[in-house]
């Protein structure tokens, strides 16, 4: 969801976390969250932090123990990364990001201690709402835009992941079916050939969203890309 000025954190918090808690069903128990911890002139976003407390508390879940503050690498979204890197007339602004956990053991590869941006597989991001609050002018510095905006994104199939408590994609309700399928096929599990069935799912999934498109295949264009992936997934 997009809001060009006519609504901002107040409103976008509160309506995300009650979507992901009541209209899909997941526990708030396993909901963690991030905000911007600030950086060079950006303050530290105190107006999330008030916000995720008061919905945490309210849910009986302490918030010292739910909200993480991270720099810009982690909660700061532009289209070319951190303030640094944005060119001028560039737009940016804090996020806020909630993560789901599976409370899967940790990897420590990884690192000795496990948290929401551990690459270890236990917590995925759900959600992440950006703040668009700044552009960057001629001279380098920064100045707040007229309006306050949003720009939400999460992935449907990253929801789905959480709403089942499968951190496999792979293995959810929306692929399932197609590994099982490929199981008979093939007489092969998946736990053996998880990777080739993992290509042939996507790729079969990608050709499926293009040829309801109305595309069919052929030797240019879309077409080409359409006989590709499905060459691709027979192969």
């Amino acid at each position: 969801n997009w809001s060009l000025g006519d609504y901002f954190k107040k409103e976008q918090l509160p309506w995300m976390f009650t979507y992901i808690t009541e209209e899909l069903g997941i526990d708030p128990k396993r909901l963690y969250v991030s905000i911007f911890k600030g950086y060079k002139e950006f303050p530290e976003d105190n107006d999330a932090h008030e916000i995720w407390t008061a919905i945490f508390e309210k849910a009986g879940l302490d918030p010292k123990e739910r909200i993480s503050s991270h720099g810009p690498e982690e909660n700061w979204w532009s289209r070319t990364g951190i303030p640094d890197n944005m060119p001028a007339g560039e737009l940016g602004g804090p996020d806020s990001e909630i993560f789901y956990d599976f409370e899967t053991p940790h990897d420590k590869k990884f690192g000795d201690k496990c948290h929401i941006n551990c690459e270890c597989g236990r917590f995925l991001e759900i959600s992440n709402n950006v703040f668009m609050e700044y552009k960057k002018n001629d001279d380098g510095t920064f100045s707040k835009l007229p309006k306050q905006n949003v720009d939400h994104g999460a992935g449907a199939e990253r929801l789905l992941m959480a709403a089942e408590n499968q951190p496999d994609v792979f293995l959810t309700s929306l692929f399932k079916p197609v590994i099982e399928a490929l199981e008979k096929q093939t007489g092969k599990q998946y736990k053996d050939q998880t990777r080739a069935m993992r290509m042939i799912a996507a790729h079969l999934a990608s050709s499926t969203f293009i040829v309801s498109a109305g595309v069919v295949p052929g030797n240019t264009e879309q077409g080409y890309i359409l006989r590709r992936l499905i060459r691709r997934a027979v192969d």
